[in-house]
């Protein structure tokens, strides 16, 4: 068997473990990755890359990361942040036709930058937003719709543990990762809070308008969010002028959260042990997850798919554009069937390269994929942030729920057009960071 068909048969094995057998993405890579590379070189060879992998994987200073900002958002999300940026957000806008939807989005992009993962930002705010929306009469189509693709901006603003692994699995700056994120979730922020508006404007008794508060209350409101913001501002202000390190910004973040939720008196003992043991099992997963990519990387590498795919595709006689968007439908597609950051971590070794070849930046290659993939997140007949949000809204279908997200579609797929079109949305503020 050649090397190029060992190489298919491990994609093909991982695939199916996954699909059919649920095993963790983690160990489906890792136990294909050590099987191939075993049998390609020997079973001795396979152990001796099994053993250096995980040394240099867990004792990687990098990776202290991960599990920092995650605890950072257990904090915030146990101290009930959500709350006060949800309220700041529906103050200010909800007096606009759709307002409370597009509250909702706002509020999703504030939490996200705090939490970084869409499965709790759509926990969070489908126990908080969907309630509210309900009992102003907004249609069920809409606000879960909402919600659920309100809550995929956490993959793409900082600070995204997607981005952290990327920028670890490609060896960029996670720093500059988390800038070029912070153009391109502002943009599908936008995006997705003028579908609000323009759903609304196609069917105005889906989102009605909501009771006017007055200057002095949406100033008011913002109290409870300020404290967020200056942490928010904090770890990206310390990570612009070179005070943090990217693991020492996830440190002081963390601090500082636990900090302000002490003096607000909002974390209790039992959210605080909580926070820690869902830091400890998001981290495991995580970290095991990026052990495995790189087990079957490393795979891959000795069986020269990703050298042969980058030469085949950089030598076909079309447009490059038209290769980055085959690319980016494959991209779409695998996001619908498989979780975000085990779909990047699989096909990074294989696409990354050809990206580089085709003279793409990397780090706007980085960023756009990710939001490219954000897509799976709710889409069928994977879109686990929908299955949440699905879940969570008492009474509604979910076959409604998909039918809420469809009319989101649009948003990011012209914000990714837009991201080709000016790649400076993500390479400006990195370009400024020295």
């Amino acid at each position: 068997m050649s090397l190029a068909m060992v190489g298919i048969t491990g994609i093909l094995l991982l695939l199916l473990i996954l699909f059919f057998l649920g095993m963790p993405v983690g160990f489906a890579m890792g136990i294909v990755g050590f099987c191939g590379f075993s049998y390609v070189i020997s079973l001795q060879a396979g152990l001796n890359m099994i053993g250096s992998v995980f040394w240099d994987t867990f004792s990687k200073y990098g990776l202290t990361v991960i599990p920092l900002f995650i605890f950072m958002g257990q904090i915030a999300f146990y101290s009930g942040v959500n709350e006060k940026l949800y309220n700041a957000a529906y103050r200010w806008v909800g007096q606009i036709r759709g307002g409370i939807a597009m509250a909702t989005v706002m509020a999703c992009s504030a939490f996200s930058a705090i939490c970084g993962s869409n499965a709790a930002t759509a926990a969070t705010m489908s126990t908080v937003a969907l309630p509210q929306m309900k009992k102003f009469n907004y249609n069920d189509k809409l606000s879960t719709g909402a919600v659920a693709c309100g809550s995929t901006l956490g993959v793409v603003i900082p600070p995204s543990v997607v981005l952290i692994v990327i920028g670890l699995s490609t060896e960029q700056s996670i720093a500059r990762l988390f800038y070029g994120g912070i153009g391109a979730g502002i943009l599908l922020a936008l995006l997705l809070t003028l579908t609000v508006y323009g759903v609304c404007c196609i069917h105005p008794d889906w989102g009605p308008v909501a009771p006017k508060t007055t200057l002095k209350e949406k100033f008011r409101s913002l109290s409870g969010a300020t404290e967020m913001l200056i942490l928010f501002l904090l770890v990206m202000s310390g990570l612009w002028f070179g005070f943090f390190t990217p693991a020492e910004a996830g440190a002081a973040g963390s601090f500082f959260a636990v900090l302000i939720s002490l003096v607000q008196k909002r974390l209790t003992w039992k959210g605080f042990i909580a926070s820690v043991n869902d830091t400890l099992r998001i981290s495991c997963m995580v970290i095991t997850i990026v052990a495995g990519a790189i087990i079957f990387g490393r795979f891959l590498t000795i069986t020269r798919i990703p050298f042969d795919i980058a030469g085949w595709v950089v030598a076909l006689p079309v447009p490059k554009v038209v290769i980055l968007a085959i690319i980016f439908a494959i991209y779409a597609i695998g996001g619908a069937f498989m979780d975000a950051l085990a779909l990047l971590l699989i096909t990074i070794p294989i696409f990354f390269p050809v990206a580089m070849k085709l003279g793409y930046d990397p780090l706007w290659f980085s960023v756009t994929i990710t939001v490219v993939t954000t897509l799976g997140a709710v889409t069928p007949p994977v879109g686990a942030t929908t299955y949440v949000v699905g879940g969570m809204a008492e009474g509604v279908r979910l076959e409604e729920v998909f039918k809420g997200v469809a009319f989101f579609m649009p948003a990011y797929i012209l914000c990714v057009i837009l991201l080709m079109l000016f790649p400076e949305i993500v390479t400006f503020l990195p370009g400024c960071f020295r």
